[in-house]
C-alpha cells in the first residue's frame, strides 16, 4: 500500500475538492465520506467506494473487502485532506448512485430551499427510517453531497433515494405519478395535518426563514399545518419534516 507523504499528491488534492467544491463532486460523479462506520455501511449497500485513504493504519478486514485504490498517510497530512477535526478515518470516496426506479413511488418528501445541510441530511435519515420512498429538492437547497450533508445522514445516502428537481421538473413528475401535492404553509387556508388524507401524496416543506415560495405553493392542491402552541416559533425545517412524513406513514397503515 501507498504512504502518501506529501499535500501536492493528487489523491490529497482530489479528496479535498471533494470535500469543498460541488461542481468538481458533479464533474467527478463522486462524493466524499468519513469512518469505518460509514465505510461499512457504503459495503453493505454496495455502493461503489472508488478509493479509500487510511490514517496511518488501515483496518484489514475492510481492506481485504475493497478492491478500490487505497493508499495511507500520517496523520498530519491525512488532517490536512480530511474536512472533519480529528477524524479517525478514513476518507473515502463513493460513486453518486444513479437509481432509476420504475415503480411509481407512494409518499414523497419535497424540500425547498432548504440550506442547512445538517437539515437536509436529517430529512434524509428520517425518510430512510420511515420507508418514504424518495426525497425530491428544489431550489436553493444544500447540496446532497456535501460532506456535512452526508455526515448528518448518517448512512442513508447509500440507500435513500434522492432526486434534485427544478419546478417545472417536479410538476412535470407529480402530474406523470398522478400525486397530488400538500404544501406545509402558515395561512388560514391550511388544513390540519391531522385531519389530511397523506396516505399517497407528495408533501412539500420550505425553509425556516421564508418558508414556500408562492410558485411552490401555488403547484399545491392543498395546504396542511401542524397544530402548535400558538406562542411557538415555526418549527426547524428537518423537525416540521420528520413530523408530516411520520403523519404520510401513518395515513397508510
Amino acid at each position: 500500500m501507498e504512504i502518501i507523504t506529501s499535500r501536492k499528491n493528487p489523491e490529497i488534492t482530489a479528496l479535498r475538492a471533494l470535500a469543498k467544491d460541488a461542481a468538481y463532486r458533479r464533474e467527478r460523479e463522486e462524493f466524499l465520506c468519513d469512518g469505518v462506520k460509514f465505510l461499512a455501511e457504503a459495503l453493505h449497500a454496495g455502493c461503489e467506494v472508488t478509493s479509500i485513504l487510511w490514517k496511518t493504519k488501515p483496518d484489514e478486514n475492510l481492506q481485504k473487502a475493497f478492491s478500490c485504490r487505497q493508499a495511507a498517510a500520517p496523520a498530519e497530512l491525512f488532517d490536512y485532506a480530511s474536512p472533519l477535526v480529528n477524524s479517525p478515518g478514513p476518507l473515502f470516496a463513493v460513486r453518486m448512485p444513479k437509481r432509476e426506479e420504475k415503480r411509481v413511488p407512494e409518499q414523497v418528501m419535497v424540500l425547498e430551499n432548504v440550506q442547512d445541510p445538517g437539515n437536509i441530511g436529517t430529512v434524509i435519515r428520517t425518510a430512510n427510517a420511515l420507508g418514504i420512498d424518495r426525497v425530491i429538492l428544489c431550489g436553493a437547497c444544500a447540496d446532497v453531497y456535501s460532506p456535512k450533508t452526508v455526515r448528518a445522514t448518517m448512512g442513508a445516502i447509500f440507500r435513500q433515494h434522492v432526486a434534485v428537481f427544478t419546478l417545472d421538473e417536479l410538476t412535470a413528475t407529480l402530474r406523470q405519478w398522478d400525486m397530488p401535492l400538500y404544501g406545509a404553509v402558515l395561512s388560514e387556508r391550511a388544513k390540519s395535518v391531522l385531519e389530511a388524507d397523506l396516505s399517497r401524496c407528495a408533501v412539500a416543506v420550505g425553509s425556516e426563514g421564508r418558508g414556500l415560495t408562492r410558485e411552490m405553493i401555488g403547484l399545491c392542491n392543498e395546504e396542511v399545518i401542524i397544530p402548535m402552541n400558538p406562542e411557538s416559533e415555526s418549527l426547524n425545517a428537518s423537525v416540521a419534516a420528520s413530523i408530516l412524513m411520520w403523519e404520510m406513514k401513518r395515513g397508510a397503515l
